[in-house]
């Protein structure tokens, strides 16, 4: 009764945060800040929720998230650009050589599969490395992808370094809200498993792990192609957020910054990192903007110091490790938003 009871309360939440979104979206209109930053915070999260499952759960340090999401948003533009802006959009490549058009639920779908199917072929040698390693292989496939996809050579189908546009967008921030909340729910659901308990147990204890039956390179693995799926789909949803699409975009200073939103968040969290993702992002993107604009005082005799175009970043860089020096574990450590509100069981001793 009390499961159902949870699950009811659950759905009842999604919807109004639905609805909520709804209100926001009247209210304030699809083009202001505050949607844009729910837009973008809503990827965020889910690729920084997919990062955690490798790096937080599963104690796997990869830098390669920027090269999967790299895969999945160029999979997804390039099987959804309508045929007749083909010729437009290949200009260099008379056309390309696509000749279909594929819905946008399946392109998503096609993004993640192959963002996975890339991740089953470079675990194969990679995930036999361990820490600082596996971090330089996997930051070094993000790197090897991005200057393939520029290739001259696969202009026909990736249109080499010029930009992919026109492909299928969205408008409002329901679609990406849904997106996002499915993803991330089946990644909640894995975690709580007992592929989940795996995970955590190699995180752990690798000896143990083994020595309990787990077969350690299987769920490596496993979790590894996981991960690089959603990071895929989050890759797809960003370019659909952006709007045109260009690889240099996708530098290993993507990976960083989804790494620093799973370290504030909380390694080993999957509500920090979504509580981090909005942050960062809102932070980044709009509270601190205004350190970017030169300011006059007194009818413009007095100029206040120090605000001029890039001094939010400074700003922004400073909060964060007030961030980190403060908070060691992150804003939630290892627990989940749901954790603060259920009361701690008492432990039962044996009276003398």
């Amino acid at each position: 009764m009390k499961k159902t009871t949870k699950n009811l309360i659950n759905i009842a939440l999604l919807l109004l945060m639905f609805v909520g979104l709804y209100f926001l979206e009247q209210h304030f209109g699809r083009r202001s800040m505050l949607i844009t930053v729910l837009k973008k915070g809503a990827i965020y999260a889910l690729i920084a929720v997919s990062m955690n499952l490798l790096n937080g759960f599963t104690g796997l340090f990869s830098l390669g998230q920027a090269g999967f999401m790299l895969v999945g948003a160029y999979t997804y533009a390039v099987l959804t650009i309508p045929m007749a802006k083909r010729m437009a959009v290949y200009q260099y490549y008379d056309g390309g050589i696509i000749n279909f058009t594929v819905p946008t639920i399946v392109g998503i779908l096609a993004a993640g599969a192959l963002a996975a199917l890339l991740a089953m072929l470079i675990g194969m040698p990679v995930l036999r490395l361990k820490s600082d390693y596996l971090a330089i292989a996997t930051l070094g496939f993000a790197e090897i992808i991005r200057a393939i996809i520029q290739w001259d050579t696969l202009g026909p189908i990736t249109n080499g370094s010029n930009l992919l546009k026109t492909y299928p967008t969205f408008k409002s921030v329901i679609p990406v809200f849904a997106a996002a909340t499915i993803c991330i729910g089946v990644i909640v659901l894995l975690i709580n498993s007992t592929y989940g308990r795996a995970f955590k147990a190699i995180r752990d204890d690798e000896i143990a792990a083994e020595a309990m039956g787990i077969n350690l390179f299987h769920h490596k693995q496993m979790a590894f192609i996981i991960s690089s799926f959603f990071a895929g789909i989050g890759g797809a949803l960003l370019a659909m957020y952006q709007g045109s699409l260009q690889a240099n975009a996708f530098k290993a200073s993507m990976t960083y910054e989804i790494l620093l939103i799973v370290v504030i968040g909380g390694m080993g969290s999957v509500t920090g990192s979504v509580i981090a993702s909005f942050l960062f992002i809102a932070c980044s993107e709009w509270w601190l903007r205004f350190l970017d604009t030169e300011t006059y005082l007194f009818g413009g005799t007095v100029k206040l110091p120090l605000l001029r175009s890039g001094f939010r970043m400074v700003v922004f860089s400073v909060v964060i490790m007030i961030v980190v020096l403060f908070f060691r574990k992150g804003i939630m450590g290892e627990k989940e938003l749901w954790d603060l509100f259920t009361p701690k069981k008492k432990k039962e001793g044996i009276k003398p």
